[in-house]
């Protein structure tokens, strides 16, 4: 994992969202998606599951730096559907995602603009129902302390609001804990500054990772 990666936006777990205007009913399903196959196959499979829909437009971004995009309108006039869709999904800087718009045909034309007002509404009732996390890029460091140093330790972590992962006691103290990348360097010469100078943190893994609902997930 390198210094130059950046938190991104992303689902965690997916949601449905509907609208109706002038009787057409507009459904708006998502879900994370971390490869292009993945978002194509949840599609194909929202096709089968709504066969009798009037259309079926997608929109997916895959990836973090030069992420791949992809949109559909399914049928729908040229850039009404898909393009209005993905617009919202960049707007608020989100990636490894899919998003399908299911539309039932209500017997009123709604016009180009009324399709784009639609498309881009539903998606937003269906991020409305997803949960949306930040994940950020971290390492999951270990720490192997006596008790006299414990209590400093502890402190400098709460201070920097470091997300702790497990704490054992036995005749040492082992606290596990993740530091965000950009932290990494000023927490490794602050544990020094404590413990002058014999602690060594131990690197487990790098990973990214994110709060959600007040518990840290690894991914």
């Amino acid at each position: 994992m390198e210094q130059t990666l950046k938190s991104y936006y992303t689902i965690h777990k997916g949601g449905i969202g509907e609208i109706v205007m002038k009787k057409s009913r507009f459904i708006a399903t998502v879900s994370p998606a971390n490869t292009e196959e993945e978002a194509l196959t949840f599609i194909d499979g929202l096709k089968k599951k709504y066969w009798d829909a009037s259309h079926n437009c997608y929109a997916y971004i895959i990836g973090t730096k030069n992420p791949t995009m992809r949109c559909s309108d399914d049928g729908e006039p040229s850039q009404t559907a898909g393009k209005p869709m993905l617009d919202v999904l960049i707007a608020k800087e989100l990636t490894n995602l899919v998003l399908v718009v299911t539309r039932y045909f209500g017997g009123t034309l709604l016009g180009t603009g009324g399709l784009v007002k639609a498309y881009q509404s539903a998606t937003i009732e269906g991020l409305d129902k997803s949960i949306i996390i930040k994940k950020e890029p971290g390492i999951h460091i270990r720490v192997i302390s006596d008790y006299n140093l414990v209590g400093k330790i502890q402190y400098f972590i709460g201070q920097e609001n470091l997300p702790l992962i497990s704490s054992e006691y036995t005749d040492v103290v082992t606290l596990d804990l993740l530091v965000p990348l950009y932290k990494v360097d000023s927490f490794n010469n602050n544990l020094a500054d404590i413990s002058n100078g014999t602690l060594s943190p131990i690197e487990i893994k790098r990973a990214y990772f994110a709060d959600i609902n007040g518990k840290v997930h690894l991914f």
